[in-house]
């Protein structure tokens, strides 16, 4: 739990960070045109940015104090904002100087906040109308500027003029780039975040809680796919000497104990050269690869491991043993067959003093 807590913590910090480095960004853009116009004695211009950077300042505070809504907040104050500015410029210098292009950044920007930040058909819808609001907006700052002339006319050497229009036009391609660039990495996290957890959730179809070993669905894809391969194999069945005494002596919680400890021995010994699968209630079964002779090898192994094992819970301390039946798989045989050879062998075992590997070569 407390490691879920920590990613949704840390999934929150990067999307505010990743918000804020686009806020900072317009900020600055609007510091550098309060010069710009400042320097050109605009002063109508003088003032909205002064606005505009209260605005931006405003939108800081609301991602650093909120998240999702007041991030949407953020956007819609930033997309009028933006739209509002580059009609205002547009009236005051003209349209030659390039602030309408701010619009055009506007559309992509606004599906990419819909799409992470709504749900359902409704983020589809708003950011399209957002989409056609800024184009009409585009539209409609050129037609102003044909039909109405600039209210301040301002003579400067059309390198200058050149300037502010590539200023302008960096900008916007920058704020391009940087909403591309966070897009694709939104991509690639969601990406990795689906595999993470189909991954997850592959173990959890496959692999028992308790004991952390394979579950009886995996052993079966397991022999399934040996069958296919046509290669000879072996199979250990495991169960736990008195079990049934150790729970209604010791309790459930020793019982998990010993049976997760005892999990841990199989895995250990078996290593990379089989499968170790929970089979049911207090079974173990085993498929192994390696050869007849020392998967019996193996078998007595965890017999030795688990004998000489002192399992502790709550103080109390106990020795417990394993009883083990070995069969080998051959090609053309059906594998509950081989099953059965070592669940009888397993049972010959419990009915002649337990704590004791049969195989088929010491089975009567």
């Amino acid at each position: 739990m407390k490691d879920v807590r920590r990613m949704l913590r840390q999934q929150v910090s990067t999307e505010r960070f990743k918000y804020k480095l686009i806020i900072y960004s317009i900020t600055m853009v609007h510091v550098v045109l309060f010069v710009l116009f400042n320097l050109l004695h605009i002063w109508p211009m003088v003032i909205f940015n002064v606005g505009s950077v209260a605005v931006y300042i405003k939108c800081i505070d609301i991602i650093k104090r909120g998240y999702e809504s007041e991030i949407m907040k953020v956007f819609y104050m930033t997309y009028w904002e933006i739209i509002i500015h580059s009609f205002v410029a547009t009236i005051c210098v003209g349209w030659t100087f390039g602030f309408p292009q701010y619009i055009i950044g506007l559309i992509p920007f606004g599906y990419y906040m819909c799409a992470t930040l709504l749900e359902g058909r409704r983020r589809y819808v708003i950011a399209t109308a957002l989409g056609l609001i800024a184009a009409l907006s585009f539209i409609a700052c050129r037609s102003l500027s044909l039909f109405a002339g600039a209210i301040f006319q301002i003579e400067l050497p059309v390198a200058v003029e050149l300037l502010i229009y590539i200023f302008n036009s960096v900008c916007n391609f920058v704020f391009l780039f940087m909403v591309t660039v966070i897009f694709v990495w939104d991509m690639q996290r969601i990406t990795a975040q689906l595999r993470n957890q189909n991954v997850a959730l592959d173990n959890m179809a496959s692999v028992d809680p308790l004991t952390g070993l394979y579950n009886r669905r995996s052993m079966q894809d397991f022999l399934e796919r040996a069958l296919k391969s046509e290669e000879d194999f072996g199979l250990i069945m495991c169960d736990i000497d008195n079990f049934k005494r150790v729970n209604d002596t010791y309790g459930h919680d020793f019982g998990d104990v010993v049976l997760k400890e005892i999990a841990h021995i199989a895995k250990e010994k078996v290593s990379d050269r089989g499968y170790v699968c929970r089979w049911g209630g207090e079974e173990i079964l085993i498929m192994s690869t390696d050869r007849l002779d020392h998967i019996c090898e193996t078998a007595e192994n965890i017999r030795q491991e688990v004998e000489k094992h002192v399992f502790r819970c709550r103080g109390k301390e106990l020795h417990c043993s394993l009883t083990l039946g070995v069969a080998g798989h051959r090609v053309g045989n059906a594998v509950e067959d081989t099953i059965k050879h070592a669940d009888s062998r397993l049972y010959y075992g419990k009915q002649n003093g337990k704590n004791r590997v049969v195989t088929p070569y010491n089975s009567q």
